[in-house]
């Protein structure tokens, strides 16, 4: 049973700095890409950044220059480092897995971490 499991929410002020991680783990195969979606109330969810397994990454207009995805294949774990985050970047925010095993490409999905920006 493949498990994404995400830590590094919270409460940060604007202009600060948080750094979520979510770690893949059970029968993955091989990883075909892992990325960051959020979605904030009353919106849908949104693509945030995404890095394939040719480690090209892609990210949204809205955090370009601010957020940076990376991963650590070893471990199975992608990370988003957000830095100058604004009010508007609050949301909850999911990690996403695309696998593949033998033939099968699964999207899996983490719980979902609270990230708030306030004062």
């Amino acid at each position: 049973q493949v498990q994404l499991v995400q830590s590094g929410g919270g409460l940060v002020q604007p202009g600060g700095s948080l750094r979520l991680s979510c770690a893949a783990s059970g029968d993955i195969g091989s990883i075909v890409a892992m990325g960051w979606y959020r979605q904030a109330p009353g919106k849908q969810r949104e693509l945030v950044a995404d890095i394939t397994n040719s480690d090209k990454t892609n990210y949204a207009d809205s955090v370009k220059g601010r957020f940076t995805i990376s991963r650590d294949n070893a471990k199975n774990t992608v990370y988003l480092q957000m830095n100058s985050l604004k009010p508007e970047d609050m949301a909850v925010y999911y990690c996403n897995l695309d696998a593949r095993r033998i033939k099968l490409t699964t999207t899996y999905w983490g719980q979902g971490t609270q990230v708030t920006v306030s004062s």
